[in-house]
This record gives structure tokens, sequence and C-alpha cells, in this order.
């Protein structure tokens, strides 16, 4: 597999806990959307980790393109 799933096109909104670390699918296999749940296995895909530096509203990326890894950069309005 050489480019992830597209997830959907669209920013997931998710309240995140300050110092607590989640791992975000890259593949976009993962039925517990946005995070891993190891659908990426055998793929060459691997879970990004995103610690969040305070408690709050992040909106991790749902298209897997985003060049600012977990977070969401707006490129799914290219897609």
């Amino acid at each position: 597999m050489n480019d992830p799933v597209i997830a959907q096109k669209s920013p997931c909104p998710v309240n995140v806990e300050a110092g607590k670390t989640y791992a975000w699918c890259s593949c976009g296999l993962s039925k517990n959307q946005p995070f891993c749940d190891g659908s990426h296995k055998g793929t060459g895909f691997s879970p990004t980790m995103y610690t969040a530096e305070k408690t709050g509203t992040v909106y991790f990326c749902g298209c897997k393109h985003s060049k600012t890894g977990a977070t969401c950069d707006g490129s799914h309005k290219a897609l």
C-alpha cells in the first residue's frame, strides 16, 4: 500500500488532555478513526504519536494527507 486510505475529507475534532499521548492512524484503515487500532499491520504505515500540549480541542487529520502529521492542515480541500 503506497497511499493512505482517505478516512474522511474533513478534520476530526477531539477533546484531548494535556500531557496525554495519542496514536493517530496514518493509513486510514482503522475502525477507530482518527486513532490507530492496529489495522496498518503489513501496509508499511505506522501510527503517528501526538502528545497534547494543553487540554482542549485538536483537529486531527481525517484525509491522511496532512503535511503537518496528525493535525489537519487543510489538505482535504485539494482531494
